[in-house]
């Protein structure tokens, strides 16, 4: 992509969430979140990177999420197993400050005849809400989350033109109800929709509308910037000639000179990216989400960069000299350890909270012998999910390490 498209990308990202971004960071650190929602809000707890970057920004008050999306649900009819626990029960039990709610993918489906049916619909969710104190204290807060675009996925998405044209008229309800409430609204179907038009990069979706790991991967971090922003991109640039060295995210000195190569120390002061789950290139703008190494002025040739003795990544001196992306290294591997973590926690919840059996649970076969015993299991299930909550408080331990540029 050229540089000006990049630029209108950030253009796109700045109209597409101006109600999130005009006011104060929706979510505050220290914030019990609760996600409610459709397939997409469902997926969330599998994949784990809004989540675990809402963590890793909200520093030593981190947030607690739990996620009550259901795949299918649509914002006017989510039904669930007979006794299941009140939404209300939930949110009361976990305290919640702030419930972001993503709905509009299925109701779409409607066309346009369905759109003033939606908005309602949308207002009365709202108001079901709206001023409970589920944390007991203050009021809960709300966000509106979009769904994303419709992508080109040849015969499985017939249609496309018409279900984007219809997609933006949902959203575009729902950033006025959003607006017309004082609440925040995240806009995922604009930069969706520019991002799934460059055809040369990977895509975001399995079949035009649920999102693959790599699509999670770039919308978490989109939400989680206007949700909670503050995290910066590792951005690491050395001049082997003078050896003078510039940093964000990270503290480097100690450049010296070894051999054709380079050595230098790097103070971790940030939590490092999270990689995206696809390889090869991804989208150019989303490229600057990357922690990256410029190492300019190198001697022509192939060079290997080491951290703390472990291979990371390597390239030609034309290659590092633009840029390469740091993907590999012992923090980066302690970060997809930790959103490992995330994903297990909320897999605890979930068992204590959705389980696979509801008939032995709530349904008719609770008095059975198997039914008897398997509240007591749902109660240790939350108790799992409590204990991992206070696990990921911990974070990631960040270092300082040697970083090493070989000649190969």
């Amino acid at each position: 992509m050229k540089f000006r498209n990049i630029i209108v990308f950030h253009i796109v990202l700045a109209l597409g969430f101006w109600v999130a971004a005009s006011a104060e960071s929706p979510v505050r650190p220290g914030d019990r979140v609760a996600i409610v929602g459709n397939t997409y809000a469902d997926q969330l707890r599998i994949h784990g990177y809004l989540e675990t970057l809402l963590l890793q920004r909200s520093g030593d008050k981190p947030v607690s999420i739990r996620n009550l999306g259901w795949g299918g649900d649509l914002i006017q009819l989510r039904d669930r197993p007979t006794n299941f626990p009140s939404e209300a029960s939930t949110l009361e039990s976990h305290k919640t400050d702030i419930i972001l709610i993503c709905f509009g993918m299925g109701e779409s489906f409607a066309g346009k005849a369905g759109l003033s049916d939606f908005r309602s619909h949308v207002k009365r969710f709202i108001a079901a809400h709206k001023g409970k104190k589920y944390n007991g204290e203050s009021p809960v807060r709300i966000v509106l989350v979009s769904p994303i675009a419709h992508e080109d996925h040849g015969e499985l998405s017939p249609n496309r033109k018409q279900r984007n044209d219809d997609l933006a008229a949902y959203v575009g309800a729902m950033q006025q109800v959003a607006v017309a409430e004082s609440i925040p609204f995240v806009d995922l179907y604009a930069p969706t929709l520019y991002l799934m038009d460059d055809k040369a990069s990977p895509k975001l979706t399995e079949q035009g509308i649920h999102l693959n790991a790599y699509g999670y991967w770039a919308t978490g971090r989109m939400v989680a910037d206007k949700l909670l922003p503050g995290q910066p991109t590792w951005w690491l640039s050395v001049d082997a000639k003078s050896r003078k060295a510039t940093a964000r995210g990270a503290k480097l000195s100690a450049v010296k000179q070894q051999g054709r190569g380079l050595r230098f120390t790097v103070q971790e002061i940030s939590p490092p990216g999270l990689v995206p789950p696809v390889e090869g290139n991804i989208h150019d703008n989303l490229a600057p989400t990357r922690d990256t190494l410029v190492v300019s002025n190198l001697a022509p040739g192939q060079y290997l960069l080491t951290v703390d003795g472990e291979p990371v990544a390597e390239g030609s001196h034309l290659q590092w000299a633009e840029g390469i992306a740091i993907d590999a290294s012992p923090a980066h591997k302690a970060a997809e350890a930790y959103r490992q973590q995330v994903n297990d926690k909320n897999q605890q919840f979930t068992y204590s909270w959705k389980a696979l059996n509801q008939v032995h649970i709530v349904g008719e076969r609770r008095s059975s012998p198997s039914g008897k015993s398997l509240p007591e299991e749902v109660i240790a299930f939350r108790k799992l999910a409590e204990q991992r909550d206070l696990a990921l408080k911990a974070g990631i331990e960040l270092k300082t390490r040697e970083w090493r540029i070989q000649p190969q």
